[in-house]
């Protein structure tokens, strides 16, 4: 198997690719549920999770704390899931992801021991890629292969992410080269880094965990400012990317930008030109409970353009791939762009070790 430094590069340079007919052969609940991630209760997989696994309904798990006894336990229940035979066409690595970003956020026991704020104090660069290493090897020996970090999101006095340590400072490029430094670090280990959380959510007051939150930064700053770090992560060879549930009135009035196509697909996409994996925030928390049930956010989602949903309740996740089937067989959900997103989700599971 390649090096996923070596993937990353065949995937900048539009190489590989997955089979175009296998993934046409695919049913509508495979073709959904390769889209949803989901977590599950326990320090063993549950039956279902093991079944839909094999028939082709499960793309990837996220794992918290709930999930882990120790580092060993957990690499014992991933190898127990990736050992699971499914479709021939969906035989790529599961994704199993964890939010391990340092300091209080960690599900795994061990590194990173700081959080973004301190490796940021440090002024050292170098500080962050040893940290993004450290990640990736504790990490590696769980069998975690997708790191839901670097968070890019550029501080302001006040906010959400500076009273929570989870930022590496209030300048645009001091971020942009810390969390640049960061993701590098963690994937020369082999596990794959996510910028979060598209287009920024360094002006947030509170949590969208918590709340629903507005986001009223005007849009040359947004593009000037917010949106600089993921430029520079896209440009180090980042393929993952977790959109905000946030409201950006600048962008798209009214819509998170996990439910907006100007968002999902104009800003990210085709201004950016970002061609890898796009991820929502949480679903089915405060931020989102205005727009429909758990379920029903997930179609809005997918039908922005939004590549993977995500959810911490496993029985959210499955009725939000139930759904997602049902809205794909009536048309609701074009099945051109479910394979679109399957195929870019297959080939960054190809990418893993």
């Amino acid at each position: 198997m390649a090096t996923l430094a070596t993937a990353l590069a065949v995937a900048a340079a539009g190489l590989g690719g997955v089979e175009t007919t296998a993934v046409r052969d695919l049913t509508p609940g495979q073709l959904a549920g390769q889209r949803v991630i989901s977590g599950f209760q326990g320090l063993a997989p549950p039956p279902d999770l093991l079944r839909r696994i094999r028939r082709g309904k499960v793309g990837g798990v996220i794992l918290f704390a709930g999930n882990v006894a120790s580092r060993s336990q957990v690499a014992r229940m991933v190898r127990r899931l990736q050992s699971v035979r499914r479709p021939r066409a969906l035989d790529e690595p599961l994704l199993v992801m964890v939010d391990q970003e340092g300091g209080p956020v960690r599900r795994i026991p061990g590194a990173p021991e700081r959080s973004a704020a301190e490796v940021g104090a440090t002024g050292r660069v170098a500080e962050a890629r040893s940290t993004g290493r450290a990640a990736g090897r504790n990490l590696r020996a769980a069998h975690v292969n997708v790191d839901l970090a670097p968070v890019a999101d550029v501080a302001r006095p006040g906010s959400a992410m500076e009273r929570e340590g989870r930022s590496y400072g209030r300048r645009p490029r001091k971020v942009a080269r810390f969390a640049s430094a960061f993701a590098r670090g963690l994937q020369r280990t082999g596990v794959l880094a996510t910028g979060k959380h598209f287009p920024g959510f360094g002006a947030a007051r509170a949590n969208t965990d918590l709340a629903r939150v507005t986001i009223h930064t005007p849009r040359k700053r947004l593009h000037r400012v917010d949106e600089r770090p993921y430029r520079a992560l896209f440009r180090r060879g980042v393929r993952l990317v977790m959109l905000s549930t946030a409201i950006y009135p600048a962008l798209d009035p009214g819509t998170p930008a996990a439910f907006s196509r100007r968002i999902a697909r104009g800003e990210l996409r085709a201004r950016l030109g970002f061609g890898g994996v796009s991820m929502t925030d949480a679903l089915g928390t405060p931020a989102t409970a205005p727009y429909g049930d758990a379920a029903q956010v997930g179609v809005t989602a997918a039908r922005a353009g939004v590549d993977l949903m995500l959810y911490s309740s496993y029985a959210a996740g499955k009725a939000a791939a139930r759904r997602l089937a049902r809205a794909l067989r009536r048309g609701r959900v074009h099945r051109s762009r479910a394979e679109q997103s399957v195929r870019r989700i297959l080939d960054v599971r190809r990418m893993l070790p």
